[in-house]
């Protein structure tokens, strides 16, 4: 990965979103992202596809769930870089507004369907 590769994924606001998000979690299911960022499942589903695509992240199939997590194949240089914009940007409204969102979900079993 090249590092204006990086930040054209980046610069999108629904893939930065995603990539903060992960890099929270660790790891987050598509159904998550969809609740959290409230975008319909296509879409997150392209841009996962784009940030896959460009080997950001790292799909893992539970069943008929997709989680996401960042690739440990990235470069330090790119690790090292999505570690640091979260840790600058996660205090940010949005970002702790899509955290807080997201733990609504998690507390809520059985309300949400991962499909």
């Amino acid at each position: 990965m090249l590092p204006e590769d990086l930040f054209n994924i980046l610069s999108d606001r629904t893939r930065l979103r995603s990539v903060m998000l992960i890099q929270a979690e660790q790891e987050v299911c598509v159904c998550e992202l969809t609740f959290t960022l409230e975008e319909s499942q296509p879409k997150v589903s392209r841009h996962l596809a784009l940030m896959r695509d460009a080997g950001l992240v790292t799909p893992r199939r539970e069943g008929t769930w997709m989680h996401y997590r960042i690739s440990s194949d990235l470069p330090s240089w790119a690790r090292e870089t999505i570690q640091k914009i979260y840790q600058q940007l996660r205090s940010l409204e949005q970002f702790s507004n899509d955290r807080r969102r997201l733990k609504t979900m998690t507390n809520r079993p059985g309300e949400i369907s991962c499909e």
